[in-house]
């Protein structure tokens, strides 16, 4: 297939030179770049926004909105012939009577459109559309809101493995409708240099803010809720439970995340990302619960070289198996429990030299099946699902044809266990629009197979007066209990006093 990528030449990134090489790597795939000048594009004083940020942050300055040379695209073939397909980011690429892909942020072209969504504090949506028609669609997303720069390379990175996608056949023309009503608001201008100025002055502000506050709290912070389901889960409720949740504390020199129970030969035992701030990396913790709560604390159960989270623990053949996050190592991970709840031994490695947030895994139609956000080439953790199958939890694991089969920063990313309710699977994820892991979806599976997979989010709940904090991100359940977890501030001055309060650990061994 002859391919041309359309692009301005007046304002050539990283970004274009990365998919330009991605393009060209795809099979049967002859690719021309048209690089002519263009109007339009990111203004200087928003580049001036960027150098700022780079400074403040402390940010790469190698990213994917690095202007390049428009040279550093010389090796790839000028225009010469009627391309089979045209993939246009300008929008200026006459349509009549040819094959046309123009991608757009909001329903406007170009990379100004992105940052003006961003700057507005706007979800993107970015599409490509062929006369009109959706050839693929993405919810953009970042882990660093508030950060035009940072931001900005992530959704670019993110466009570039949507087209990528489009090109090899993974097209996704559609995305799952959210249970709220959807805004017809137009796409916003780009601000004035004046007000971009102010924005930098807010920002070198709000950074000073950041480093007195990570002076007297330890920051970030989560906490782990939990309560008696009573039979009736939150799956059925829809809604924070009236009773309201109950904390597992912590001695605020260290936090709890990522609760997973699991009853095993009659005791729950919960198992819980346990990250030291000293330390600045997590290990996995766990504590067995009583009917009145936590017997002890949370006792270390597995420690590594690198940083572990979302303990995904299940039982099989009698015996405990364990996947947890592992993406600092590029890996995902299969463990075996020979002393449970620790003894835990490697087993196997599901994947190698990936970049997998989250993985949950899920025995369905015959076969198992494994969930997780990936991040390849850059953007987002939280913002494009990958699935793969294998005839046993163990492997060998195939990834799916179609991925990433869905790249949106509302609904891709797991949050907990599947559950099946009424022959229906149904699928906590993760809505970090406003920020990482801010709300819980509940999202039931219309379509689980080689062909595809569809999802329809049912439901959203947010922290508020039910759950305290800004943050929802985890839900689980086993024998009767239900957890959840979320932010929580931990003053430094006050750790002591949060230490004397946990509870004691009456001898036990883990």
């Amino acid at each position: 297939m002859r391919l041309t990528l359309r692009l301005n030449g007046d304002c050539v990134r990283a970004f274009h030179v990365a998919l330009a090489e991605r393009l060209s790597r795809l099979p049967r795939v002859e690719l021309a770049v048209d690089a002519s000048p263009a109007p339009g594009g990111v203004p200087r004083s928003a580049e001036a926004l960027f150098q700022l940020e780079t400074l403040i942050h402390r940010l790469p300055a190698n990213g994917t909105a690095k202007r390049v040379p428009v040279s550093t695209l010389a090796s790839h073939a000028r225009p010469s012939a009627t391309a089979d397909l045209t993939i246009d980011l300008v929008g200026d690429v006459e349509l009549q009577g040819r094959r046309v892909w123009r991608l757009a942020y909001d329903g406007v072209c170009g990379e100004e459109a992105l940052l003006a969504l961003i700057l507005a504090g706007r979800t993107p949506l970015v599409r490509l559309e062929q006369h009109g028609a959706t050839v693929s669609e993405g919810r953009l997303g970042t882990e660093y809101h508030g950060i035009a720069l940072a931001s900005f390379q992530d959704m670019l990175a993110r466009t570039a493995g949507l087209i990528v996608a489009a090109v090899n056949g993974a097209a996704r023309s559609s995305l799952p409708v959210l249970p709220e009503p959807s805004s017809e608001a137009p796409a916003p201008a780009m601000p004035s240099a004046t007000k971009l100025g102010v924005r930098a002055a807010k920002a070198t502000a709000r950074r000073i803010v950041q480093q007195i506050y990570h002076l007297c709290y330890n920051a970030p912070h989560w906490r782990v809720g939990w309560r008696e389901t009573r039979g009736k889960d939150l799956y059925e409720l829809r809604a924070h439970p009236q009773s309201g949740w109950r904390d597992l504390p912590d001695d605020g020199s260290r936090f709890y995340a990522d609760p997973f129970p699991v009853l095993y030969r009659g005791q729950v035992t919960l198992f819980v990302e346990d990250y030291i701030h000293r330390t600045g990396k997590a290990i996995l913790s766990a504590v067995a619960f009583g009917p009145d709560g936590p017997i002890s604390r949370p006792k270390p159960v597995l420690e590594l070289p690198y940083h572990l989270s979302y303990p995904f623990v299940f039982e099989r053949g009698g015996e405990m198996w364990m996947v947890p996050e592992s993406s600092a190592n590029r890996t995902v991970d299969l463990y075996r429990a020979t002393a449970f709840p620790g003894g835990w031994v490697k087993e196997a490695t599901l994947l190698a030299d990936i970049v997998a947030s989250d993985a949950t895994l899920v025995e369905h139609g015959g076969r198992w099946w494994m969930f997780a956000t990936v991040r390849d080439g850059g953007g987002a953790f939280s913002d494009q699902l990958h699935l793969w199958w294998a005839p046993d939890f163990r492997g060998p694991w195939t990834p799916h044809p179609k991925n990433p089969l869905l790249i949106d920063i509302a609904s891709a990313r797991p949050a907990g266990r599947m559950v099946s309710r009424g022959g229906q699977l149904l699928r906590p994820v993760q809505d970090c629009r406003r920020s990482y892991g801010a709300a819980l979806g509940i999202a039931r599976v219309t379509q689980l197979d080689d062909s595809g997979f569809e999802q329809v989010v049912e439901t959203i709940l947010n922290p508020g007066a039910g759950w305290a904090g800004r943050k929802l991100h985890t839900l689980n359940e086993a024998g009767g209990l239900e957890f959840i977890d979320g932010s929580a501030m931990a003053p430094r001055w006050k750790q002591t006093q949060r230490r004397d309060a946990m509870p004691a650990d009456h001898g036990d061994k883990t």
